[in-house]
């Protein structure tokens, strides 16, 4: 792809409809989990892009097969049964947060030495409170270079049974990653919530992928998670269609008056960012949930508003760029965790936006954004595949606006620009 992509304006509203491919959050543990079972699993709807990638790569590198058709959305995986084959590993993951932080508690269950390392920003990621988790299980496992980021090395023995606690205050990732490797233990294991939890839908969707793969935990006891040593069950399995990537489409229909269906998703849907669909309804658009699909139908009259998104901070980079069109100023708060992402994504809309013309106060937990007329520019996308994605509404509204660096979308969508631009084609 170019180094810069110019989007062009539509004419007229958007009308049509999309199936978005597999959700990286769920294909990512799909993979973890069927990994991991007893047998071989059939994964479908699986995403090709960058992180998911990287994650098989590591599989691979730990021993386990995985039988990838990228074409038909497909991956076999032949399970290990909760031993990782390789005596130690070297395991490179850019810049996938799910990847290491799931594949650093898989590791501990193997035996030897595995060393997890990504890219200049994925050095700058925190992990430690993972880390620290792991060792209350007397894991040795440790940040290389002492900054509680990568690269990490565990050197794994087995997990043993015993209680451990998590702070999921930065990232539902660190519980989720010791979720999932809990099952495989030497015995039962409890896992303690200490403090407060950011984007809690992370953790159900976690839990039902186990449930799918035959691991129920037990929740009767607040705060904790309890889980007996039972091995996943292999399975075929069926993975949702991206509702993060979703909210681009959505909000599509948002920002042109137009009439956008998001086939594959619906009010059951394991992904809590199917509820983006929530805010855009508060801004003044029609939302319809069907069997099969959701139907945002934009009114040409969006007010701003103000929204905790701490549970859905994947969407909020979409919201804060259909803000600028509504009437009003839009109050986007409790998304200060955004900040540790591929990006500092608080800063980094708010200096965009900036750039581009508007008045956008920025909070230490979020962002206010003031409507106002926008002006041509070249969008910086900070290596982020979610400012680019975002940042192309506004140039369906508005002349000259350039994404810098589009193929970093890559990394959950790399067909992201051609799908817009198909959906677009027939309003130009």
């Amino acid at each position: 792809m170019t180094e810069t992509l110019a989007i062009q304006p539509v004419q007229r509203p958007i009308i049509g409809s999309i199936r978005p491919p597999g959700s990286k959050s769920l294909t990512n543990r799909a993979l973890v989990v069927a990994a991991l079972a007893d047998g071989t699993s059939s994964l479908t709807g699986v995403l090709d892009s960058r992180d998911t990638e990287v994650m098989i790569d590591s599989l691979r590198r730990l021993g386990i097969a995985v039988d990838q058709d990228r074409k038909a959305g497909t991956a076999t995986v032949f399970g290990c049964g909760g031993q990782i084959p390789q005596s130690g590993a070297d395991l490179w993951l850019e810049n996938s947060g799910t990847s290491i932080r799931f594949l650093t508690a898989m590791c501990a269950l193997g035996n030897g030495r595995y060393r997890l390392d990504g890219n200049t920003r994925m050095r700058e990621r925190p992990i430690g409170d993972l880390l620290d988790s792991l060792r209350q299980f007397g894991i040795a496992v440790e940040s290389e270079l002492g900054t509680n980021c990568p690269p990490v090395v565990v050197q794994g023995h087995g997990l043993p049974t015993g209680t451990t606690s998590v702070n999921a205050g930065v990232s539902s990732q660190f519980l989720s990653a010791m979720l999932m490797a809990a099952p495989c233990a030497k015995g039962p294991v409890e896992i303690k919530l200490a403090g407060a939890m950011v984007s809690e839908p992370y953790i159900e969707m976690t839990l039902a992928v186990m449930s799918q793969f035959g691991v129920s935990v037990d929740r009767s006891v607040a705060g904790a998670f309890r889980i007996a040593p039972l091995p996943y069950r292999a399975r075929a399995y069926d993975i949702e269609p991206d509702a993060s990537a979703a909210s681009y489409f959505f909000a599509a229909a948002a920002v042109t008056g137009g009439e956008i269906t998001v086939e594959g998703l619906n009010a059951s849907a394991l992904q809590g960012d199917v509820h983006f669909v929530d805010t855009l309804e508060q801004m003044g658009c029609d939302v319809t949930w069907g069997d099969r699909s959701i139907t945002v139908r934009g009114t040409n009259d969006l007010r701003g508003i103000d929204i905790d998104m701490n549970a859905i901070s994947d969407t909020a980079q979409t919201l804060a760029c259909v803000a600028p069109f509504a009437q009003g100023p839009t109050r986007i708060r409790n998304v200060a965790h955004m900040r540790h992402k591929e990006t500092d994504r608080v800063n980094a809309v708010v200096t965009e936006l900036s750039r581009l013309g508007l008045r956008v106060e920025e909070h230490p937990d979020g962002m206010t954004i003031h409507p106002g007329p926008l002006h041509a520019g070249t969008v910086a996308t900070y290596d982020d595949h979610r400012m680019a994605m975002s940042f192309s509404l506004l140039g369906l509204r508005v002349p000259g606006i350039v994404i810098a660096d589009p193929g970093c979308t890559s990394k959950t969508y790399p067909e992201y620009f051609k799908d817009l631009d198909r959906l677009c084609a027939a309003a130009r």
